[in-house]
């Protein structure tokens, strides 16, 4: 993970690196002016965090693997944090228990800021006087980090958006949230021939290790839906006995939804005037055109096999997605909720809005080699047990969107933006 620099590329690299650093950390912290403090300390199940946690965390990130691998005179502002926020690097040490993170009372929200703003001081300090050589060693995990601020970013409403649905007031992020209302637009199917295809990162600019090697694939004729599900769609399958109906589910998938007691997307309200959701803007109508959201993939899988259709693979969907342009709903309009397709001849929303559940199981590519160290945990010890998603949702940051992006979560997972794209 090192590169090599020299005179006025350093500079830039350093002048880059810092913009980079300042703007991706200010975002997050804007996602939080909605808050009180108590919303800052609750976590509302094992999966998800609070959000005071993922802003140490991700100050966490870069104290442990830039300041104080790259600064000899790096003194933390709490030693203890260490251990407090480090999330799943066993190579680092040991690790406070994720499903009690919200119990943690201290650090306050006051100190956890402290602790970003000393984190901030450190990097602020590293990337304007390393010497080449700890830059040329270090900048590869600094932009690593940025983009682990990204995600986080991403988990943050998320994460918020479950925390207001668990309390009985259904209390809004953010009331004055847009919406953007519209009537569904009509589906179509695009073909796609069969072929020798070449898949994953091409080596130009940042990529996370999973997406890597390229790799030559072979893909059938397919045909992709243009557009992603909607919710009336969605509803028709409600309608229609489809949480009822154990031969469209998958075993795993049947025995959740009775576990769980699924009868429809997680986020939907059914009352006496007909159905609402609810969105970090509060309790709305269900509007039947924007994309259904909020499904696992046990509802996706089924919800295809009821319309006759099946979901993609992976290497499917990024054939499909090779000339499209990454454009859609994404965290900068400040939207937070997918929004209804609009009338077009190709393929659209493949990127923004919702993350797209493929058939594809998360596992290597072949030849993949994983970071070295304790980044080594960051993707590869996760390639068990969970599904590919593709694209990008109306909560992902604009300049973390590639058609290599490889997202993955277990199939029973409901709380992300995850939604539907037919192939057949």
């Amino acid at each position: 993970m090192q590169i090599r620099i020299e005179g006025e590329v350093m500079n830039d690299l350093r002048a880059e690196l810092l913009e980079r650093y300042r703007s991706v950390r200010t975002m997050t912290e804007s996602l939080c002016e909605p808050l009180e403090t108590e919303d800052y300390v609750i976590q509302s199940m094992p999966e998800a965090s609070p959000t005071k946690w993922h802003l140490a965390h991700t100050s966490w990130f870069f104290e442990t693997f830039v300041l104080e691998a790259g600064e000899s005179a790096y003194r933390p502002i709490d030693a203890r944090y260490r251990y407090l926020f480090n999330s799943y690097y066993y190579t680092v040490g040991a690790m406070h228990l994720r499903p009690e993170r919200g119990l943690l009372s201290r650090p306050t929200v006051q100190e956890v800021y402290a602790y970003r703003r000393h984190v901030d001081e450190g990097m602020e300090r590293f990337l304007q006087n390393a010497d080449a050589g700890a830059l040329a060693r270090l900048s590869p995990v600094v932009i690593l980090g940025l983009n682990h601020c990204q995600q986080h970013q991403e988990l943050l409403l998320t994460d918020l958006k479950h925390a207001f649905w668990k309390n009985p007031l259904l209390p809004a992020y953010r009331k004055e949230l847009a919406t953007t209302a519209g009537e569904p637009v009509p589906l179509r199917w695009i073909p796609f021939g069969e072929g020798v295809r070449v898949i994953g990162h091409d080596g130009d600019g940042f990529a996370f290790d999973n997406e890597s090697p390229r790799h030559r694939v072979f893909v059938a004729p397919f045909k992709m839906a243009h557009r992603l599900v909607t919710n009336s769609e969605y509803l028709s399958f409600v309608d229609a006995g489809g949480y009822e109906r154990p031969e469209l589910w998958l075993s795993d998938g049947w025995n959740t939804r009775i576990e769980e007691n699924w009868d429809a997307p997680l986020y939907w309200l059914k009352g006496d005037q007909g159905w609402k959701q609810f969105t970090l803007g509060g309790v709305r109508n269900l509007d039947g055109g924007e994309p259904v959201c909020h499904v696992s993939y046990y509802e996706a899988d089924a919800y295809a096999r009821w319309a006759g259709a099946r979901l993609p693979t992976e290497a499917e969907w990024e054939v499909a997605a090779e000339d499209a342009p990454a454009s859609g709903g994404f965290l900068e309009s400040r939207r937070f909720h997918p929004a209804p397709a609009s009338e077009a001849r190709a393929l659209t929303q493949l990127f923004g809005e919702t993350w797209q559940w493929t058939q594809s199981a998360y596992s290597a590519y072949p030849g993949y080699q994983p970071l070295s160290g304790a980044l080594g945990e960051y993707n590869g010890k996760f390639m068990s047990g969970q599904m590919v998603l593709r694209g990008a949702s109306c909560v992902t940051p604009r300049s973390h969107v590639r058609r290599t992006y490889r997202n993955f979560f277990p199939p029973k997972m409901r709380w992300q933006f995850g939604g539907i794209r037919l192939a057949s």
